[in-house]
């Protein structure tokens, strides 16, 4: 259901929040949930693969499973895998990450 989501991105964008985050626990042994973040409020209709919302996501799915570490994929059109571990207070990710912007600022 996660995966075949199709929201409406105007609805969403009148939401006085940053963003929206689906997920569900995974179907597949390969991943413990999946997720889809939609933030069109900040230009994004549909961001490919969110560190913020998994910051949220590992405290919640924490509480769901009684687990601690977590491999979860971000069902975007491009998605992608990122390995959650939430320890004291913190959450920590890891991951592939896509360079898709790159500058030098001047002062």
């Amino acid at each position: 259901m996660v995966r075949k989501l199709t929201p409406d991105i105007g609805l969403i964008e009148k939401l006085p929040v940053r963003g929206v985050i689906v997920t569900s626990r995974s179907q597949t042994r390969d991943f413990d949930f999946i997720s889809r973040f939609f933030s069109p409020a900040q230009g994004l209709a549909e961001d490919y693969v969110t560190g913020s919302a998994h910051c949220s996501l590992g405290p919640y799915w924490k509480n769901k499973l009684h687990q601690t570490d977590f491999i979860a994929y971000q069902a975007s059109e491009r998605g992608g895998i990122v390995k959650i571990k939430v320890l004291d207070g913190k959450v920590l990710l890891s991951g592939k990450a896509v360079t898709i912007l790159k500058g030098n600022l001047s002062v």
